[in-house]
């Protein structure tokens, strides 16, 4: 069938192995020290991977191939020890998220917004311990409403998950006084994090966005998604980009 499909540029292509982890599907691997389609019946053609490749060698084409079978992805994804990815029909915010302060659906999804108390940080300090700098709930990209009100005109920080336990200074430094969302692309499906925040930035006003990951390729794909949203978003949004060591450094 005529269909869109990742193609990778061979000459182009250093053998970084961005691409890898950031296509939900594992239809792209090494070999020779070169990325390549595994099968082209595994590639959804969306193009999750095209923006972890420094090289620009991953573009999308039309041609006749194998039609795209999500049976065929389970499977093989199953053989690698991957969990199946969520593709379009991807679970959204639960409902009780959009009706902020509502009683219904999980307490643990439900909106809400808080500061850290006053007393408590005096405390901290005394103690010499930190303060929690969260001011909402929930913070799993999975789980947060895009209508929350404390997305309104917010610093918002995307943050990787592994961050916070490699990073010591994460309150302190980076979610002081911010939104949070958190994520990790390894083990979502990078495709509805476009689409999710792609849709916090198009219906709330964030001010600017940060995004912190570490150093891992697989950690690139949440930046990817960030800056691909931005993107699909229209909108002229300061962004920029903070790279974790694995041990706790700050890389750039």
């Amino acid at each position: 069938m005529l269909r869109k499909i990742v193609t990778i540029d061979q000459d182009k292509c250093d053998g970084c192995g961005l691409c890898v982890p950031s296509c939900a599907e594992g239809a792209i691997k090494m070999i020779n020290g070169k990325a390549v389609l595994a099968a082209d019946n595994l590639c959804d053609g969306l193009g999750a991977c095209l923006g972890e490749c420094p090289r620009d060698a991953i573009r999308i084409e039309e041609r006749d191939t194998d039609a795209f079978d999500e049976a065929a992805v389970e499977k093989h994804l199953a053989a690698m020890g991957r969990p199946a990815p969520v593709h379009q029909h991807a679970p959204q915010a639960p409902a009780a998220a959009h009706h902020h302060g509502s009683g219904g659906g999980c307490p643990g999804s439900r909106a809400m917004s808080f500061a850290p108390p006053q007393a408590a940080a005096v405390a901290a300090t005394a103690a010499g311990s930190q303060q929690s700098q969260l001011g909402q709930w929930p913070v799993q990209l999975h789980l947060v409403s895009t209508t929350a009100p404390y997305f309104q005109g917010a610093d918002l920080l995307i943050t990787a998950d592994c961050v916070p336990v490699a990073y010591a200074g994460y309150h302190e430094d980076f979610l002081k006084g911010k939104a949070v969302v958190m994520g990790c692309p390894k083990l979502d499906d990078n495709n509805f994090y476009i689409q999710k925040l792609t849709e916090l930035f198009s219906k709330s006003d964030v001010k600017s966005i940060t995004v912190l990951k570490m150093e891992v390729p697989c950690c690139g794909g949440i930046g990817m998604a960030a800056r691909q949203a931005l993107a699909a978003s229209g909108k002229d949004i300061p962004y920029n980009e903070v790279t974790i060591g694995i041990k706790g450094d700050i890389k750039g």
